[in-house]
């Protein structure tokens, strides 16, 4: 957010006993055959969105940052940290995050297993709808008490001109039917 700002007390930690996962496909840690399909989405990806919540907070803009990496193993990692932006680009403060996993059986269908910051937990699948393009539908959605009912979700994700990742998502919040939800566009700043 700011470069001036000195980092959290959050230790980097360089004894662990594994190794850290990684955000590129061509050195390090081998990307698991099964995720071949998902390489092209492995990496850091950082730039600005828009968020409609019809029943809340209007439209507004956000910036964002997702993380898509792998151990080796038959999956990709995934965290999405968000934050909210001004109408003039000024980062005003956290927003979203969540954080899951990707997964890609023998058949190439993609389980995805997320759980949000605000008390949702889901479980989509889907799978490649072109050759750098994936769809996936909601087919469980869970919440706390205190979560805003979600009942459906749907999400797109594809590599678009300049290599940029971009996504768009659709959900049925507090008794609305399925309405477009968020959409942004993202540039590789690492991976």
């Amino acid at each position: 957010m700011n470069s001036d700002v000195s980092p959290s007390n959050l230790p980097w930690l360089d004894d662990l006993p594994i190794s850290v996962d990684a955000v590129t496909v061509k050195q390090g840690v081998e990307l698991h055959p099964q995720c071949q399909s998902l390489a092209p989405l492995v990496g850091v990806w950082r730039g600005e969105g828009l968020a409609q919540y019809p029943s809340l907070l209007g439209e507004f803009r956000y910036g964002q940052q997702i993380t898509f990496a792998h151990d080796g193993r038959p999956f990709l990692v995934y965290e999405a940290r968000a934050w909210l932006l001004s109408p003039s680009g000024q980062v005003l403060r956290p927003a979203a995050r969540e954080v899951g996993w990707w997964r890609v059986d023998e058949e190439e269908t993609i389980e995805v297993v997320l759980a949000h910051m605000f008390g949702i937990c889901e479980i989509y699948y889907g799978g490649r709808t072109g050759e750098t393009a994936w769809e996936l539908a909601a087919d469980t959605i869970a919440r706390t008490d205190t979560a805003r009912e979600t009942t459906a979700a749907l999400r797109l994700y594809g590599i678009v001109e300049n290599g940029d990742l971009a996504y768009a998502e659709e959900r049925a919040l507090r008794g609305l039917p399925m309405k477009p939800h968020l959409s942004a566009r993202l540039t590789r700043i690492a991976g």
